[in-house]
């Protein structure tokens, strides 16, 4: 099992930053990827970026790209998302989620953040 605790939303205005952090317990040395995804009432769940735990590498949604950046602390084993300028249609619950390796899948999630974003 891992455990996911996300922190750090809140309210920020249009054209200001956030930072989301996302620790994580448990079964972590069994970490392929790691992810931030957020929902919006009404809307699907979206897939926001990812990392590869042991490389670092990552992957951004059409949608955030060159605004967010997803970063890790492997000691920590903490993710984080750097939200900057960030637009009233960001507002949403976001979700941090771990892939072990092996899965086809994101098998564990945390409970969510509300980040909203005031125009």
């Amino acid at each position: 099992q891992v455990q996911l605790v996300e922190s750090g939303g809140g309210l920020v205005q249009t054209g200001g930053s956030l930072r989301l952090s996302c620790a994580a317990s448990g079964r972590t040395l069994g970490t392929y990827v790691m992810a931030w995804f957020r929902q919006a009432p009404g809307k699907d769940r979206e897939l926001l970026a990812r990392i590869t735990w042991s490389s670092g590498s990552t992957y951004y949604a059409d949608s955030v790209k060159g605004r967010f950046t997803i970063s890790r602390d492997n000691a920590k084993n903490t993710v984080y998302l750097e939200m900057n300028s960030v637009k009233p249609e960001d507002t949403a619950v976001y979700y941090c989620a771990n892939q072990q390796r092996g899965a086809p899948r994101y098998d564990y999630w945390g409970q969510g953040t509300q980040v909203t974003v005031s125009s």
